[in-house]
């Protein structure tokens, strides 16, 4: 699934992405750790995978799309 970038700490390696209807939607540091990335810029075109369904679903990886 593709997303933007919307928030990102350095210290917690921790944000949010925010889906094409422009839900927001957070992930934590294993997620980010899971992508191999070392920065991440809000704005930025990233793919990520989901785990779960409805409100217990969440971000198992964030990593950059590349075309």
């Amino acid at each position: 699934m593709q997303a933007t970038a919307y928030t990102y700490d350095a210290g917690t390696r921790s944000g949010s992405v925010l889906l094409d209807d422009g839900t927001p939607v957070p992930f934590d540091a294993p997620a980010f750790d899971a992508g191999g990335l070392r920065l991440l810029r809000p704005g930025q075109r990233v793919r990520i995978e989901v785990e779960g369904e409805g409100s217990s679903s969440r971000i198992t990886l964030v990593t950059l799309q590349t075309f």
